[in-house]
């Protein structure tokens, strides 16, 4: 008998709420169906399944937040005989954890202990909670906690803001909360400063070729098809974090973990304020013509609040432009534990020596912000030497 646990969707997430069931007890499920809805700070997240079997039982009803890793469900897999039911109360005590988001449970159900002011400082909150409780102010002796033994994690204090915010008697709905995505934002990247010794690199490359090429790829295709600059931006890193392997991974537990697969964050900004960056998976194998529905496809969920958790949680390396406000040149923030961001600005007209002339050319600035423990320098300057020439040559990409 499996459990399907609450996923981190982001090092910045500490808790979710289950907002939906897609699925029934009984219901047979394959790796990669969508069986929940959970609401975080990005949105409400479609949650997909990867251990095929059959919904034995939903420990969790919607509408309760519990913290990362809480089972959310028992799944007999396939082939497993049925088991007996006297297991149902171990599993049920498992998620002891949750913490319903209406009324306080009846005093007869297990619920954490209190937590008091004297506790709270103690340390009964989690160091990101109290970081978070500090820069905003929030009293920690008001907040209940959702985590072990009733400690408050970082999505309590957000929840309380969140609260603190809301007209009085207003309902919540699931979706964007544009002021918790903003803590979590600042969260994360705190984290990413404090933890993470950046150093950043520039690069500058002629791209007229690109744009020629881009030119005549969509003197053929209908407005609605027409490949755009960033696909060809995207498919050059995910070739080169494939060949450069310290680019392309996880730093986590004290150690550099690099990924087989190359799946590249997108950084694609909210209306309303507020930021996230899901994963085009296998970006190294898709071309720019397959490459581009997937990104304008994914660039419309973001915004509706409608990702899946794998897009948010399977990022190995992030890609950032701001070319389309003008930007010339950007110097990210890493989102942990990923070791790498790239960064494009705006395709500009400039003067450019070939073949000693000077000549008019299309240029383009790339920036590549990448963790000191796992790369220097001197990787990072090859790494950006081989996304420029692989968009020197956009036919193969």
């Amino acid at each position: 008998m499996a459990e399907f646990r609450m996923p981190s969707l982001g090092a910045d997430m500490e808790a979710g709420t289950l907002v939906e069931w897609l699925v029934k007890p009984g219901d047979k499920v394959k790796r990669g169906d969508i069986v929940a809805v959970v609401e975080t700070q990005k949105g409400a997240i479609e949650i997909e399944i990867y251990d095929p079997g059959q919904i034995e039982e939903i420990l969790v009803p919607p509408e309760t937040k519990v913290p990362v890793g809480t089972p959310l469900a028992r799944l007999q897999s396939e082939g497993e005989a049925a088991a007996p039911a006297q297991a149902a109360p171990a599993a049920r005590a498992a998620a002891i954890a949750a913490v319903p988001e209406g009324p306080p449970p009846p005093a007869e159900q297990p619920v954490p202990p209190p937590i008091t002011a004297g506790e709270a400082t103690r340390g009964r909150a989690s160091p990101a909670a109290r970081r978070m409780a500090q820069m905003q102010g929030v009293d920690l002796a008001e907040i209940e906690g959702s985590g072990p033994a009733g400690a408050i994690v970082l999505a309590d204090v957000e929840w309380a803001l969140r609260g603190a915010l809301a007209p009085a008697g207003q309902k919540r709905t699931p979706g964007l909360d544009p002021g918790a995505m903003r803590c979590a934002i600042a969260a994360a990247m705190a984290r990413s400063k404090r933890e993470i010794p950046h150093y950043y690199l520039q690069h500058e490359v002629d791209v007229t070729s690109c744009e020629e090429w881009l030119e005549r790829a969509n003197a053929v295709r209908t407005p609605s098809e027409r490949l755009l600059m960033v696909a060809l931006a995207i498919k050059s890193v995910a070739l080169a974090a494939r060949r450069f392997p310290a680019f392309n991974g996880f730093y986590q537990n004290g150690r550099y973990e690099p990924s087989a697969a190359v799946h590249t964050g997108v950084a694609i900004a909210i209306r309303g304020g507020g930021l996230a960056a899901p994963a085009l998976r296998d970006a190294d194998k898709l071309s720019p013509g397959e490459l581009m529905p997937r990104l304008r496809d994914l660039v419309q969920r973001t915004r509706a609040g409608r990702l899946r958790s794998s897009e948010i949680g399977d990022p190995t390396i992030t890609v950032s432009s701001l070319g389309e406000r003008g930007v010339e040149a950007l110097y990210g923030i890493i989102y942990p534990p990923q070791v790498a961001l790239v960064g494009f600005g705006k395709v500009v007209r400039r003067p450019w020596v070939v073949d000693g002339a000077i000549l008019p050319r299309w240029v383009v600035t790339i920036t590549l912000a990448a963790d000191h423990r796992v790369s220097d320098g001197h990787a990072g300057a090859l790494f950006l030497a081989g996304i420029g020439r692989l968009l020197q040559e956009p036919e193969k990409l």
